[in-house]
C-alpha cells in the first residue's frame, strides 16, 4: 500500500513538472527591466544574449541569468518569464569615482605594486575583483621584499551610487637574507652553489645590493641557473626539488634550497638524421665535434653548440624550410642523441607582432630578428630570434608563438616580452696586503629604451683615482656592429715608492664586430692629456721626462673565444690580442700585447687554468717611452714578490721595463678541506721576466726568469670572500724583493686571473 501511494505522489510530481516546463516553453515577446539606473536597457538586452521571437524555456533563464551576472556590472540580478515578457531586475555595483594609493613614496614601487590590477577609476566596484587585487598586491609587496608589508581598503560612499577606493599599504621593513643553505645530495661546496646564484646573504656593507632581500622572482631564477649549473656538470636528472624561506627572526629570512644531484650522466652515441636531398659531406663538421663527445661528461651547453652548427651549415645551404629537434635514449648512465632534421611546406612570414615592450623600442627588438615579414618561414630562424632577444637581458620572460595567416601558406608570429628593471648601482670594498681599494658605479643597460649602455665608475686604491664615462650601443645604424665612446680621468701618485705622478685625461672611441666564428675585431682610437710630476726622490732621467703629454693612438684588437662559459669556465681557451699605434705623440710609443688563457678540468670537481701573458712598449721614432707607459707586473702574474718591485732599477727606482712575459698555471684541490663548505684550496705555479731599459743603456736591465709557487685559499668568510696566497721563490734576481705571504679582502684567488 504505502509503495502504490509513492509511487502515485511520483506521478503527480513529473506531470506537474512537465506541464510547467510546458508552460514556460513560450515565446519571448518582450523585455522589461528594472533597477538600472547607468546601464542602458538595450545594454542588458545585449547582456543577456537572447532575442525576441526566442522560444524559452528554464535552461534558457539560468543562461540569461549567468550572461548578465558575467558582466561584472550588477550586484544581484533576477529572471523570470511570465506572458511572454523576460522580466530582468538588477541592482547595479557602484562606480568607482577615484582611487588613492597611500604608503609607498616611490613611484617604481608603486608602478609594480599596483600594475595590472582588476579594479580601476570609472570602473564598477566588485568585491570578488577586490578580492584578486589584493592577493595580486601582497604577491607584488612579497616580489618586492616586502614580506611584512600590510594592506588595508578604505571605502569611502559617496551620492548616486558612486564610492572611493583607497588602498593604504605599511610596507614595514624588508625580509633580509640572514643565511643561504643548500641541502641534500649536491656534490659541490656550498661556495661554490653561492657564486652560481644571484640572492646573496645580507651583511652590513651590502647598503646598495637589492639582492640581499627575499625575493620569489629572484630565487625562481636562482632555481634555474642552479639546474643549468648541474645540467652542464653531467648531471642529467638532477632535481632542484624545492626552495624555501624560514623566519629566523622578525625581519629575517632563511633560505633553503633543496638539491638531489642524481647520477652523473656521459654522452654515447651522437647521430644526425638528414633528409635525402641533404649532402651529407656538408656535415663533416658535425660529425667529427660528435666523435670528440663520445664519453664526455653530458652537458647542455654542448648541445646548444651542436645545434647552433647545425642551424649555421643548413642556413648557408639555403634550406630554408626547416625544423630540428633532438631525440635522446638513456641507457644506464650514457645518453644516445639522434638530431633530427626535417624539411616543412614553404610558407612566407605575412606578419610579425611585438607585444609588452612599454620602455624598448621596436627598432631595437626587430635588430634582433633572424627572420623577417617576407622570408619564408623557418623554425630555426625563430628560435634563434628568441635566444637574441633573451641575451640581451632586457626582458623578464621572451615567448614567441605561430598562427596561420591570411592564407594557409602565410605565418604570423607573435612576440611577448615582459619587460624588467636595467639599471644597476654596484659598491665595493677590499683590504689586502697593498692597502684599501674601493668601487662604485651606477650602470643603465638598456638607455631610453634605445639599447644603449651607460657606465659611470670610479674606482679609488692606495696610490690612484680613476673615474669614467662610457656609452656604448651594441648595434650601430642596424649594422650588427658594436660601438662605444669613453671619457675617463685619472691621477696616479706613486712619489712615494717611485718618485713621480700622473694625472690623465682623455677619451676613446672606435667599434667591434664579429667577423668568424667566436671571433671579434675592434677599432679604435684613444686620445690623452697627461701630466707628469716628480719629487726629489726620482732620478735625473725621471725629472727629465717632467712635463705635459698629448697622445692619440690607433687601437687594434682581436679576441678569439671558445670558452664554454663566462663564468667559472672549466674548458675551452681564450686568445686576445692588442695593439695601440701611434699617429699624434711626443714619443710615439708602439704597445703590443697578448694574452692566452686555457681552462680544462684534470679530475672530477678540478679547475684548471694556465695563462701566457707578452706585453712590449717602445717608441717607433726612438725617443724614451713615458714613465706613465712602462711596464709593471701585477701581484697576480707574480706571486710571490712585491708588486712593482721587480725588474730594472734605476738608482732606488724600480722603473719597469719595456717587454714583460709571464707564465701561470694554478689548480684547484678539491680533496682538500673536503667537508668545508665554504674554502677552496689550490696550487699555483708563476713564472715571469720583466727587462729593458730604453732611456740609458748603461743601466742593468734586469733580464732574468723570476719564478715561484704556492698554496692559495679561497675562504668566504662572513665578512666576505678572502684570498690567501703563501709563495715560495724558486728564482730571482739579487735587486728583487720577494713577498711570502699575501692577502685580499674583498676578491679571490680566481677573480685575480
Amino acid at each position: 500500500m504505502f509503495f502504490r501511494s509513492l509511487k502515485y505522489l511520483f506521478f503527480i510530481i513529473f506531470s506537474l513538472f512537465s506541464i510547467n516546463l510546458q508552460s514556460i516553453a513560450d515565446t519571448l515577446n518582450d523585455f522589461e527591466i528594472t533597477g538600472n539606473k547607468r546601464i542602458s536597457d538595450q545594454t542588458i538586452i545585449m547582456f543577456s544574449e537572447v532575442n525576441k521571437g526566442k522560444n524559452i524555456n528554464l535552461d534558457d533563464l539560468n543562461l540569461i541569468l549567468k550572461n548578465i551576472y558575467n558582466s561584472n556590472f550588477f550586484e544581484n540580478v533576477t529572471v523570470n518569464f511570465s506572458n511572454n515578457i523576460l522580466y530582468v531586475k538588477v541592482d547595479e555595483y557602484p562606480i568607482i569615482e577615484s582611487i588613492i594609493y597611500e604608503g609607498i613614496k616611490a613611484e617604481r614601487i608603486k608602478n609594480e605594486v599596483f600594475k595590472n590590477l582588476n579594479l580601476k577609476q570609472r570602473s564598477s566596484y566588485n568585491e570578488n575583483f577586490l578580492n584578486d587585487d589584493l592577493k595580486k598586491i601582497r604577491l607584488s609587496l612579497q616580489n618586492l621584499g616586502y614580506y611584512f608589508s600590510e594592506v588595508e581598503i578604505l571605502l569611502e560612499e559617496l551620492e548616486d551610487n558612486k564610492i572611493n577606493l583607497t588602498y593604504k599599504v605599511d610596507l614595514g621593513q624588508k625580509a633580509k637574507i640572514k643565511k643561504i643553505k643548500f641541502v641534500g645530495d649536491k656534490i659541490f661546496k656550498e661556495k661554490t652553489l653561492k657564486s652560481i646564484i644571484t640572492s646573496e646573504e645580507y651583511k652590513f656593507w651590502k647598503f646598495i645590493s637589492g639582492k640581499k632581500f627575499l625575493n620569489k622572482n629572484l630565487i625562481e631564477f636562482d632555481r634555474k641557473l642552479l639546474r643549468n649549473f648541474y645540467l652542464n656538470k653531467g648531471y642529467y636528472n638532477v632535481k632542484v626539488n624545492s626552495s624555501y624561506a624560514t623566519l629566523v627572526n622578525e625581519n629575517s629570512f632563511e633560505l633553503i634550497f633543496n638539491i638531489n644531484a642524481n647520477e652523473k650522466y656521459f654522452f654515447d652515441k651522437l647521430t644526425i638524421s638528414l633528409p635525402d636531398d641533404f649532402n651529407e659531406n656538408n656535415f663533416q663538421k658535425i660529425l667529427y665535434l660528435f666523435s670528440s663527445l663520445k664519453d664526455e661528461v653530458y652537458s647542455i651547453n654542448r648541445i646548444e653548440e651542436i645545434l647552433d652548427e647545425i642551424d649555421e651549415i643548413t642556413l648557408n645551404e639555403e634550406f630554408e624550410n626547416i625544423s630540428a629537434q633532438v631525440e635522446e635514449t638513456i641507457v644506464d648512465n650514457k645518453i644516445n642523441l639522434d638530431f633530427k632534421i626535417k624539411k616543412s611546406q614553404r610558407q612566407i612570414v605575412e606578419k610579425i607582432n611585438i607585444f609588452g615592450n612599454n620602455i624598448t623600442r621596436e627598432n631595437v627588438i626587430r635588430n634582433q630578428f633572424e627572420v623577417d615579414e617576407g622570408d619564408p618561414y623557418n623554425e630555426i630562424l625563430v628560435n634563434k630570434t628568441q635566444n637574441n632577444l633573451k641575451s640581451l637581458g632586457f626582458f623578464k620572460s621572451v615567448s614567441s608563438n605561430t598562427t596561420e595567416g591570411s592564407t594557409a601558406d602565410n605565418k604570423i608570429i607573435n612576440i611577448s616580452v615582459e619587460e624588467k628593471p636595467t639599471g644597476e648601482i654596484a659598491a665595493g670594498a677590499g683590504f689586502g696586503t697593498d692597502g684599501a681599494s674601493f668601487m662604485f658605479s651606477v650602470n643603465e643597460n638598456n638607455y631610453l629604451g634605445k639599447g644603449l649602455k651607460i657606465e659611470n665608475i670610479l674606482n679609488i686604491s692606495g696610490e690612484s683615482v680613476k673615474g669614467s664615462f662610457s656609452v656604448s650601443n651594441p648595434n650601430i645604424y642596424n649594422s650588427n656592429n658594436s660601438g662605444y665612446v669613453k671619457a675617463e680621468a685619472s691621477e696616479t701618485d706613486r712619489f712615494e715608492v717611485f718618485g713621480y705622478k700622473t694625472n690623465k685625461y682623455g677619451i676613446t672611441f672606435g667599434t667591434s664586430f664579429e667577423f668568424y666564428d667566436d671571433t671579434r675585431f675592434g677599432i679604435g682610437t684613444s686620445n690623452y692629456y697627461e701630466k707628469i710630476s716628480t719629487n726629489s726622490s726620482a732620478s735625473e732621467r725621471q725629472k727629465k721626462q717632467e712635463g705635459n703629454y698629448w697622445d692619440s693612438f690607433l687601437n687594434l684588437n682581436f679576441d678569439f673565444d671558445k670558452r664554454n662559459q663566462k663564468f667559472q669556465t672549466t674548458d675551452g681557451f681564450r686568445s686576445r690580442y692588442f695593439v695601440d699605434i701611434p699617429f699624434i705623440s711626443n714619443t710615439n710609443t708602439l704597445t703590443n700585447s697578448y694574452t692566452y688563457q686555457y681552462y680544462t678540468e684534470l679530475f672530477e670537481n678540478n679547475r684548471t687554468n694556465f695563462t701566457a701573458f707578452l706585453k712590449s712598449v717602445e717608441s717607433i721614432s726612438g725617443d724614451d717611452v713615458k714613465l706613465s707607459e712602462r711596464i709593471f707586473l701585477p701581484s697576480r702574474r707574480l706571486k710571490g714578490f712585491e708588486r712593482g718591485k721587480v725588474g730594472p732599477k734605476d738608482g732606488g727606482d724600480f722603473i719597469g721595463g719595456n717587454y714583460a712575459a709571464s707564465l701561470n698555471f694554478a689548480s684547484t684541490l678539491p680533496f682538500l678541506f673536503e667537508n668545508s663548505e665554504n674554502i677552496d684550496f689550490l696550487f699555483f705555479v708563476d713564472a715571469a721576466n720583466i727587462w729593458g731599459v730604453d732611456y740609458d743603456s748603461s743601466i742593468d736591465d734586469n733580464s732574468k726568469v723570476r719564478s715561484s709557487f704556492g698554496i692559495g685559499l679561497d675562504w668566504l668568510t662572513p665578512i666576505g670572500p678572502l684570498n690567501f696566497t703563501f709563495a715560495e721563490t724558486i728564482s730571482k734576481a739579487d735587486t728583487d724583493i720577494t713577498e711570502t705571504f699575501r692577502f685580499n679582502l674583498g676578491t679571490t684567488f680566481w677573480c685575480l686571473d
